[in-house]
């Protein structure tokens, strides 16, 4: 098994039931164990993104039992509720 962290980014202007359901869809794109999922809340970005000056950061550790999805990145880019992602695979 593989061991994976997705740092999210998302817009501020998202309501919580709204924020909730893109996380929610984002974990079932995954089809992967949770080990850990933190909101790290509202923080001021250093630069505007989409012309949003703050966003709502996920940190969501997971593990894979195969492959990481081929189009899972493009889907994450295409969403427009996320501003910024970063993908980290753990040793």
């Amino acid at each position: 098994m593989r061991a994976y962290e997705l740092i999210l980014v998302l817009k501020t202007s998202l309501s919580e039931p709204n924020r909730k359901k893109v996380i929610e869809a984002i974990k079932a794109l995954l089809d992967a164990k949770i080990i850990k999922e933190q909101n790290w809340g509202q923080k001021p970005l250093s630069y505007s993104i989409k012309k949003e000056v703050a966003g709502f950061y996920v940190d969501i550790t997971f593990e894979l039992k195969s492959e990481m999805p081929k189009d899972f990145e493009k889907k994450l880019t295409l969403n427009e509720n996320i501003l910024r992602h970063l993908l980290l695979r753990k040793s």
